[in-house]
């Protein structure tokens, strides 16, 4: 990585920071749940906060079940950066290490990576992740591993590309002659040289998670009442939006400012290590 193109990054690119700020805000939420939240998320009081418009007690208002939606929204942070951070993890460990097999040793191993590859991205993700969720019993566990295998293939394709150019690379051919194993190849070489675009593509593929475990817990497949989470936190107030605007809005917010956060900050890092990029402003 170019550590001049960051540092310039990081001065000059107004995008970039923003992206940045928004990252530390959505982390900070995260981090500082249990002391920024005011109220208890997991429970209400049906007899005095049914629908509590904002207020100096309810800075966001209360959602149907008594609930303040401020402190669900905080926990809410939690649900999402885990199942992006965890879910990008499968992502990256399964697609990295199919990419770099297909990439280096070719021929059938290749073709059976990629094929798989096609068949993935054939489907619409969001109705793939519904039907793998919807064939075994939703919970978290679930939601961050099929997130994350949906998410290999564009990760797989990646790498493959990366390393067909790279393996007949002058560097390459000189640790091969001088005896290097396939392994120490791929492991050594091979990959330091594509950790740049994988840390590019994970940080982008973060966004997408949390947009993907928003989408299923709107539609009840991921995480389950009373757990605090943003797409089932919108659902739950869809029908309200005439009366009560705050209970689907605070959360869609957030999901809006935590996917905007990691896009700027990946298009900003693509733009730093991407010479053609970079040459373009």
């Amino acid at each position: 990585m170019a550590r001049g193109a960051l540092g310039q990054l990081v001065r000059h690119d107004r995008f970039f920071q923003l992206g940045l700020a928004l990252v530390a805000l959505v982390v900070g939420a995260a981090l500082l749940a249990p002391w920024l939240a005011p109220h208890n998320p997991l429970s209400g009081d049906l007899r005095n906060a049914y629908l509590l418009e904002p207020s100096r007690r309810f800075l966001l208002g209360t959602d149907t079940q008594g609930r303040d939606v401020l402190s669900r929204v905080l926990y809410g942070a939690r649900l999402s950066l885990s199942v992006g951070l965890i879910a990008q993890s499968v992502a990256v460990t399964v697609g990295v290490l199919m990419g770099l097999l297909a990439g280096y040793y070719g021929r059938w191993i290749d073709a059976l990576v990629m094929r798989l590859a096609d068949i993935t991205l054939a489907f619409p993700t969001l109705l793939l992740l519904i039907a793998v969720a919807a064939a075994v019993r939703p919970s978290l566990p679930v939601v961050f591993v099929v997130i994350g295998v949906v998410g290999w293939a564009g990760m797989a394709r990646l790498v493959r590309a990366q390393v067909l150019v790279l393996k007949r690379a002058e560097f390459v051919l000189a640790a091969r002659a001088l005896g290097a194993r396939d392994r120490r190849l791929l492991l050594q070489h091979l990959l330091p040289n594509v950790r740049t675009q994988v840390i590019i593509a994970a940080t982008l593929g973060i966004a997408g998670a949390i947009m993907a475990e928003a989408a299923l817990s709107f539609v009840g497949l991921g995480a389950q009442p009373p757990t605090p989470s943003w797409g089932a936190m919108v659902a739950d107030g869809r029908d309200l939006l005439r009366v009560a605007p705050w209970v689907s809005f605070a959360p869609g917010l957030a999901i809006g400012v935590a996917v905007l956060g990691f896009n700027l900050v990946g298009d900003g890092l693509r733009e730093a290590y991407d010479p053609k990029l970079r040459s373009e402003r």
